[in-house]
Order: structure tokens, then sequence, then C-alpha cells
């Protein structure tokens, strides 16, 4: 398709060729920066139209677009995208044979193309880099551009590797970042690196009005996930998981109910990738179930859900992997199903990687900030805004915290005692160990240390569970009255804020379940074990169950549930998962193989 170039207007393309009547906020100063030549920055929310602010200065210039794309993978879809639309387009990767490469290569060179799509470890080949020097180069493009800067979510050398190489393709083009997400440092090394002025980085915003964030607590993962997906029967989504294991898991389990998924990870064949990814975009399959491999760049505007089998790594992976929901504008969700030990694992893929300790130290933190967003009382995208330095005024009113119709009740008191015990402590020690000593734990851990058991915060939350007052460690922390520093082996400290609490300046309020704070009661006074009657007859089937659970494990009974366990469970007679796993001595992993047994027995009465 022919074009008029730079004599005609970029609104006139924007409607003759993508079909839409006016520029969505921020665009056109893009593309005005792109046609002066400039290096500029391009910081807009996933959907938020990044790709027009290149393309169409693409149609304008004379000479070559060159966009510089991470994945290899996708290049073909968005290639073909652009020729559906009658742009001149094409990409080299290693997924052509020889001889295609070699046409292409041949027919960039006369000009049938106006945008190459190239990955930049081959723009680190030199024989590569010798033919596109050899180009007309007007614009270069770099998408997902926060890969460049060490202190991004997802840093990848190689892009660091191409700066060099860029500065001496001739004619000085235009050089475009564009990235949807960038905290503050990454914005500064971003236009350190790319050479862009403060006044040619363009931040749109991060709101995504039309996306309800939600937060799943302690749920059965797998049982939820099923009927959501009942209830969103014929709707697009994606479930994200943390590991291939959970993907083929979920995917077989959900497959086995006739439902349509497919999956998408990095240990699949690139032949069964590429026939889910098709199969996805064009409907055979309603939901993709996928790593972090699956998603940049995927430009499917109907997806209404994205789900997150487990908590990311970080806050800058969760923002961009929801706003693959709800690009076309229409009422979407964004659902985080949390478990404290998708922390933990997080945690190893740290250990485990092979960055320096500084890296690993700034991959800690980004897990702690995605784990305190996780736990936080606050307006959900007003949280999620902040940490990307934005500022707003009101609460959403659609997020799941904005939504909470729980009590809100005064927990300044027990917000004090574990202050007072972390300073107790010398801030110096971590959540477990915190929440140990507040419970008056008598493990191997706590007595290695002797005067912790002899501090007069020792024991002081004894009625409540280790899990629950680590739990209210988090939200504490969450909410802004404990930090953590460290690396490998955090530890708590008071800010400010926390400060003021323990002076008595502050009152601290936080939504609880009117069933949780009765259960709490209850607990302490069932720490007596006065049982009625009733209460022992269901005591003795609940120890019958355990005698039965226990030949057939061939363990002792007590390693199933204590006697005090037990008693508890007869006198409180918990229903919810929340009110089984407050009882004293139901872990979660015993929860998780119990659960069932115990509920059944209670059930019956």
């Amino acid at each position: 398709m022919a074009y008029n170039g730079i004599m005609q207007k970029p609104r006139e393309i924007l409607k003759e060729v993508f079909g839409y009547d006016d520029f969505r906020t921020g665009q056109l100063d893009i593309i005005e920066k792109v046609l002066a030549h400039k290096h500029a920055l391009a910081i807009m929310p996933t959907g938020g139209g990044k790709s027009i602010t290149y393309q169409l200065p693409a149609l304008m210039f004379e000479g070559i677009t060159l966009v510089i794309s991470p994945l290899i993978s996708l290049m073909k879809d968005q290639v073909d995208g652009l020729n559906a639309m009658g742009i001149d387009a094409t990409f080299l990767n290693s997924t052509l044979p020889g001889s295609e490469q070699a046409q292409r290569m041949s027919d960039i060179r006369a000009g049938l193309y106006k945008m190459l799509y190239v990955s930049p470890e081959r723009l680190e080949i030199p024989s590569f880099f010798g033919f596109i020097q050899q180009l007309p180069i007007e614009l270069i493009a770099i998408d997902e551009a926060h890969v460049m800067s060490q202190w991004g979510h997802d840093f990848r050398p190689s892009y660091l590797n191409i700066l060099p190489l860029l500065s001496q393709i001739s004619g000085q083009p235009a050089v475009l970042g564009l990235t949807a997400t960038a905290t503050e440092r990454v914005r500064q090394n971003l236009q350190q690196l790319l050479g862009v002025a403060d006044e040619d980085t363009v931040l749109t915003g991060f709101a995504r009005d039309n996306l309800a964030l939600k937060i799943a607590h302690q749920v059965d993962k797998r049982q939820y996930v099923q009927d959501y997906l009942r209830a969103n029967q014929g709707k697009s989504g994606i479930i994200y998981a943390a590991t291939r294991k959970q993907v083929d898991e979920l995917y077989t389990s959900l497959n086995k109910q006739g439902m349509k998924v497919g999956r998408y990870h990095a240990g699949l064949p690139e032949k069964e990738r590429q026939v889910m990814q098709e199969a996805f975009l064009y409907d055979e399959v309603e939901v993709m179930i996928a790593t972090n491999a699956f998603g940049m760049g995927i430009n499917k505007p109907d997806v209404r859900f994205v789900i997150h089998y487990a908590v990311p790594g970080n806050i800058e992976a969760y923002y961009q992997e929801i706003g693959r929901a709800g690009r076309d504008g229409l009422p979407s969700e964004a659902l985080l199903l949390y478990a404290p030990q998708d922390i933990h694992l997080q945690e190893f893929f740290v250990q485990k990687s092979e960055g320096t300790e500084a890296y690993k130290q700034n991959e800690y933190n980004k897990i702690r900030e995605m784990n305190a967003f996780a736990n936080t009382g606050t307006c959900l995208p007003r949280y999620l805004l902040a940490y990307f330095g934005e500022v707003v005024a009101k609460d959403c009113g659609q997020c799941s915290n904005c939504l909470d119709s729980r009590d809100i009740v005064d927990v300044t008191t027990d917000s004090q005692r574990v202050l007072a015990n972390v300073v107790r402590m010398n801030q110096s020690f971590g959540k477990t160990m915190v929440a140990k000593v507040l419970k008056g734990s008598h493990d191997a851990a706590v007595k290695k240390y002797d005067y912790l058991t002899t501090l007069p915060t020792y024991g002081l939350m004894k009625e409540r569970t280790i899990k629950d007052i680590s739990r209210f460690i988090d939200y504490l922390t969450a909410d802004g009255y404990l930090k953590i520093e460290g690396g490998e082996y955090p530890v708590l400290k008071l800010t400010a804020m926390g400060v003021r609490v323990l002076k008595g300046e502050l009152v601290v309020e936080k939504r609880v379940n009117r069933q949780v704070i009765a259960q709490r009661q209850a607990t302490s006074a069932a720490t007596g074990l006065k049982m009625s009657d009733a209460d022992n007859q269901l005591f003795a089937k609940l120890k019958a169950k355990r005698l039965e659970l226990a030949r057939a494990a061939g363990l002792p009974p007590f390693l199933i549930f204590s006697d005090k366990t037990l008693m508890n469970m007869a006198i409180l007679r918990p229903k919810t998962d929340e009110e089984f796993l407050s009882i004293s001595g139901v872990g979660e992993k015993k929860y998780a193989i119990y659960h069932e047994d115990f509920a059944g027995v209670l059930a019956s009465e």
C-alpha cells in the first residue's frame, strides 16, 4: 500500500489504515517526537495503544522502521496483523529457512518493506548487523524496553549489548523505547540508556478503569478455578501458573472435565506451543493455562479475565500480565489466588538463580513488594498506581478490597503487641521468628536464643496460631507499619508509622469477618477445654476417625492431630476453610491431607 508519506497527516492515516477516529492519550505526542527524529520513551498501560506510536510513523517515513522485539515466537503474529491492514512488514529470525531469509533480505534491500522485526540477539551477529547498516533506517522501536534495565522485572543482558550497535547506524534515526511497566527507578535508567530527555518521556498513566482487581486468600485453588470457569463459560481468559508442572496438572484436570483449555510453557515442543497459541487466538480454546512465557505481545482484545494461580515474583510482571485482560475496554477481571507458599517458591527461584548478590537483593525486594500488595487492606488499584509513582485521589470502588463488606475493627492493641515484640527482638529477626515468640513457641529455633523466652512479649498472642500472626504481620507490612530489610534472610523493622502506633498516636483498623472475631473469642475460651456432653460425643467420633486414618497410614494417632486439637475442633465446629485453618494445630499441610475426612465427621453432627 502506498502512502503520501510525511505529506499525509497522522490523523488521516489513523483513520484510513487503523480505522480509529481519534488518538488515545499520549499517542500523538509520542508520534510527533518520533517524526522529529528524537529519542523518546513511551510508558503506556497494556492495551493503551503503544504499537500505533511506531507503526503510524513507519508509514510516514521514506525509510525503514526497525522493530526490536524480545520474543521471536510472536513476530509472525505481529507481522500478520500489519499485513492484514495493508502495511508492508516482515521479520527475520531463526524460524525461517535460509532460502526464505535470503529472499526477504533481498526484498528489504529492494525497498519492498516499511517495517522489519528482529530480536536483539540477531543484531549481535556481525554479518547480520552489517546488513542492517546498509539499510535506510529512520526509526528504531525497542519494544518491551523495561528488559534493558537491570532494575526491570525481566532483565535481559542481550538488550544492553545492542546499545553500542544502534549508535553505529547511520542517518541518526529516531529511537523509541516502549513499555507498560516502569517504576521511577526503571524510568530513569531507561532514559539514561537511550539518551532520552525528561521532556521526551511520555507517561500516560497506569490506570485501567475497566479492570476489576480481586485477591482471594487461602482458597482451594483448583476448586476455585473450576467454579469460576463454569460461571464464566464462553468467556476468554488466561490462567498464569508459577511452574510448568502446575500448568500441566491444571490443564489435565480441567481437560478431563470437558473444559476448552489450552496450555503453554517453554517445556512444550515449539509446534505444540504454536498450535495452542493459534487455538486461543481463534477461540478454539477459551482459556489458556500458561507460565509467564505466554502473553508478551498477545493482542487478543476480548480476554475477559486473567487468573494468577500463584503469586508472581514482582508487581511489574503482575501488572503486565493482568493487562492482557480487557484490551477492548470492556469490563474484565484480574484474580490473584494467594497462598504464603507461593512467596516461598518465588524466593526459591531467586536463590537458585545465577545473578549477582545485588541482583538477588533487588529480586527479594520485589517479592516482598508483591507480598505486601497481596496483603494490603487498601484499594488495590490505588496501591498499584502508587507503586508506579502515580497518586490518585479516589478508591476504585470495584476491587475486592473496596467491595469488602466485612466489619472494620480496631486492631491497634494487637498491632502494638507485634510492633513491641519486633523492638524487643532488636529488630533483628524475620517474620517467622517474630510470630513464634508472640505465640510462645518452644521449638528449637526459639530456644537457640535464650533471651527470647524471657521477653515480656513472649506468648503475648498465645491464643492465636502462628499462621494467623504471620498473616497479621503481612498486613502491618503491607500497610506501612513494618518494613523488611535484608536479602535471603530478611528482618522486620519499624517504620515511622509503626513508631507512632507504638506511641499510641495512630489507630490501626482492619476488616475482619464477624464470625472470625467470634471464632477467636471462642478459641480463647476453649483453651480451658470446657466441653459439653455433645462436644464430648463429637470428640469421640473425631478420635475414631483419627485412629482409622492413623492405622491406614501406619502412624501414631497423635502425629495426625493432638487430642487438644480435636477437642478444639469439637467445641468450635469449624465450617469454612478459614475457620478450620484457625484451629490450633491445623497447619496448611495437614489441612490439605485431612480436612475432608474430619470435615465429614463435623458435617454429620
